[in-house]
């Protein structure tokens, strides 16, 4: 049973007290349900997040995929629900609300729900140009990050994302993806990424934390067949840049000591650390890398986790400069959990290197 798995496992008792009392003030707005009822609702709720993800863990399924997606819809409903009722339950301590009314505050979470599924599955294209002292010629990289492959999107946003890069590769010389390229909701076999094969541009991956959830050998094993360079720890160079691919450090994986990232270094070119999170973007720059390519944080995905979201994360998401350095944290391409997007963009990067 993978991290993940256990992870949801561990939660969902919780999810099903939260929702026992989240469908029964629901249902007091109509006049109440036996807590009966109620509580065999929880546990097919209950079940719906649970036994999908045994299945799914070992062979992905079209029924498994559906019911995973469908809980995934549901995980964010309950928080736009909550919301509601919240604000429902306070105005009615002063006024009273007409039963239409009501209704129509309730109705606001599906036509939500229609915006943020259909924003979640768009791709968009953005594009900004930075400019280095070192650069020995002119590059165009194409970041990406979180892709997620999993039971919610399954190897449809494979095909997106492959897609998309081949309408880039006539304009863009190299895509980097900053880790999640799987999300650990449903085993990763071989053949899973072979899309990649027919994109007309160098593709690198260095490894995020969800990569590792379904096996990180899973994952580097297929994005190879893929055509995909895996960058573990390790260097390479493109085009006069140099770049360092920082894996993320999960259970029993050493660590790679900040004198093995100096040492990774060249002093006459551009240097790049890929690395999932947007951490120690300071120290990177210290320790010579011009530009970060990190994602992880997915912009918070959605109101109002975005607003927690920039809390969390000092750099969480766009391009920031400081004394000639860069960081580029990417909302991602797919999403956690759940498929919905509100106030951040599933999105490609494009990274224009200019000579300054």
């Amino acid at each position: 049973m993978s991290f993940r798995t256990k992870r949801v496992f561990i939660a969902t008792p919780f999810y099903m007290l939260f929702e026992f009392f989240l469908l029964k003030y629901l249902f007091l707005l109509f006049g109440g349900v036996k807590d009966v009822y109620l509580f065999i609702a929880t546990l097919l709720l209950g079940g719906l997040q649970c036994i999908p993800m045994i299945f799914e863990e070992q062979k992905s399924t079209a029924a498994g995929r559906f019911f995973t997606e469908i809980f995934g819809i549901w995980q964010w409903s309950m928080l736009m629900i909550l919301i509601d009722l919240i604000v429902i339950y306070v105005i009615k301590q002063f006024i009273d609300i007409p039963f239409g009314v009501v209704c129509i505050l309730l109705a606001v979470v599906p036509i939500l729900g229609v915006y943020n599924y259909y924003h979640a599955h768009k791709l968009i294209v953005k594009e900004h140009t930075l400019e280095f002292k070192n650069l020995k010629e002119e590059v165009n990289i194409v970041h990406l990050s979180d892709i997620h492959f999993g039971a919610v999107r399954y190897k449809k946003i494979i095909n997106q994302v492959a897609n998309k890069l081949n309408e880039l590769s006539d304009s863009c010389d190299i895509a980097i993806i900053s880790g999640d390229l799987a999300d650990g909701s449903c085993g990763v076999k071989d053949d899973d990424f072979n899309a990649f094969k027919n994109v007309n541009m160098p593709i690198l991956f260095t490894p995020g934390n969800h990569d590792f959830y379904p096996g990180i050998e899973n994952v580097c094993r297929a994005a190879k067949k893929a055509g995909i360079i895996v960058l573990d720890d390790e260097k390479m160079e493109f085009k006069g840049l140099n770049i360092f691919g920082l894996s993320f450090t999960f259970g029993d994986k050493e660590d790679v000591s900040n004198e093995q990232l100096k040492q990774a270094t060249d002093d006459d070119t551009v240097n790049i650390i890929n690395y999932h999170v947007p951490y120690a973007w300071d120290l990177f720059a210290r320790l010579g890398y011009n530009l970060q390519l990190s994602g992880h944080t997915h912009g918070g995905q959605f109101y109002p986790m975005n607003l927690f979201c920039k809390l969390m994360f000092k750099y969480n998401k766009g391009i920031f400069e400081e004394n000639g350095n860069y960081l580029s944290v990417t909302t991602g391409v797919g999403s956690m959990d759940t498929p919905m997007r509100w106030g951040t963009d599933s999105e490609l990067v494009i990274l224009k290197l200019r000579k300054k």
